[in-house]
């Protein structure tokens, strides 16, 4: 006779705090070995190809005297950051696990944001994921699962279901749950996945920000449309419930240029439509510091839903 599977539902989810986030994700979540595919210039003035990391093209990517794409075709340049139907394995889950391996085998030190990604996930937090990279929602939402099943412990990854199942019975009156499968993906998919460099973000800009042309806009959108979705649940969730609770929504970049377009665009454009929500941002370009540079943008107490 099988014995049931006893279902843990942590329902004092509902006095936390209302806390969601959004990561980059190379060199902020895990340090990928990703590569971008340059030509640098020699002293002569000669071409010659040169391969950088992420990290390393965050700091030279404005120097177009010295560095430039393949036959100026960008598309080449970043050829390892798309999706492609013919590959055995998609290039970034190859990847995802290849990071995920030299951290979990103390080759390499995690990234900034490793450990706040890992218990984003343990407690059950709304997050985004928005990256330069240009792969389909799909591939990153499988690459934050691979996170999941390499990173978690078996006790976390209990304490992750008991939370999620918490959420759904405090919050959508959910008496009955489904595996512990359905229940994650069931949360996966609350989430927002965005890569700004694809086709399929290419649908969002118009209706968002027409004209968005740069990296650092087409994330201005992104995280628009993810503070949006927290709204909209926040207002299903909190109705009714007397005095609302702080809510506050981190962001976290390691690249200086994304960091200062996006504390200006909270400052002029998010802060005053959202006044209730406090706006957190995290510098981790410096890698001397071990969870990044902490600035609180604006935010007050009051939620103006």
């Amino acid at each position: 006779m099988r014995t049931a599977t006893i279902q843990h539902v942590n329902t004092r989810v509902a006095n936390r705090d209302l806390k969601y986030y959004i990561f980059d994700w190379d060199d902020n979540i895990l340090h990928m070995p990703t590569r971008i595919h340059l030509e640098k210039r020699q002293p002569d003035g000669s071409w010659v190809p040169h391969t950088v990391s992420t990290a390393v093209f965050s700091l030279i990517r404005g120097d177009t005297r010295n560095y430039r794409p393949p036959s100026d075709n960008w598309s080449t340049a970043f050829a390892e950051f798309q999706d492609y139907a013919q590959e055995p394995e998609n290039h970034f889950l190859r990847d995802t696990r290849a990071a995920i391996r030299r951290v979990l085998d103390g080759a390499d030190r995690p990234a900034p944001s490793f450990q706040t990604f890992r218990t984003t996930l343990v407690e059950g937090r709304l997050f985004a994921i928005v990256t330069a990279r240009g792969h389909a929602p799909g591939t990153l939402r499988k690459g934050v699962r691979l996170f999941a099943e390499l990173v978690l412990t078996p006790d976390e990854r209990a304490e992750m279901l008991a939370n999620l199942r918490g959420y759904r019975a405090c919050f959508d009156h959910v008496t009955a749950f489904g595996t512990d499968e359905q229940e994650l993906d069931y949360y996966l998919g609350l989430n927002h996945y965005h890569a700004v460099t694809s086709p399929e973000f290419d649908d969002l800009v118009p209706a968002a920000t027409p004209g968005a042309e740069s990296s650092e806009q087409r994330k201005q959108v992104a995280i628009r449309a993810f503070v949006e979705h927290i709204a909209r649940i926040l207002a299903r969730t909190q109705e009714g419930k007397g005095r609302p609770r702080q809510v506050s929504v981190g962001f976290s970049d390691d690249d200086p240029g994304n960091i200062q377009a996006v504390e200006e665009y909270i400052q002029t454009e998010l802060g005053p439509r959202f006044p209730g929500i406090k706006f957190v941002v995290y510098d981790t370009s410096d890698r001397t510091i071990e969870k990044g540079r902490k600035i609180v943008v604006s935010g007050q107490l009051d939620l103006g839903l």
